[in-house]
């Protein structure tokens, strides 16, 4: 099968929901998959409706990297975590105040660290 027209499915890590939710989000092959990058349609996922989760976020980035999905580690997880975050914040616009909070909370998760509630 051509790349032009190969399946999301056949990039390594990527199954049949993945295929499905990028389809939703416009993005229906390999190669308009790979054209994009990680960060441009993962922000497409958000968009369209998709829930944000890290360990989707990094296995696409892994996946379009050839790399085995569990092969994100330490620093560049993350680092990782840090550029899903602001995707996550991007894809939601909010009022300043919000925003603020969301930044707060994700900065407090990066560290491990939980506000009290």
């Amino acid at each position: 099968m051509a790349d032009e027209t190969a399946p999301i499915s056949s990039i390594r890590n990527l199954g049949p929901a993945s295929e499905a939710a990028f389809i939703k989000a416009g993005v229906t092959s390999a190669q308009q998959l790979r054209a994009l990058g990680a960060d441009a349609a993962y922000l497409r996922l958000l968009q369209s409706g998709a829930s944000a989760h890290f360990i989707g976020y990094y296995v696409l980035v892994m996946a379009l990297q050839g790399r085995p999905w569990n092969d994100c580690k330490g620093d560049e997880k993350a680092a990782l975590r840090v550029a899903f975050e602001a995707l996550k914040a991007q894809a939601s616009p909010q009022d300043p105040a919000d925003k603020a909070l969301a930044e707060r909370e994700a900065a407090l998760n990066f560290f491990g660290v939980r506000e009290r509630r």
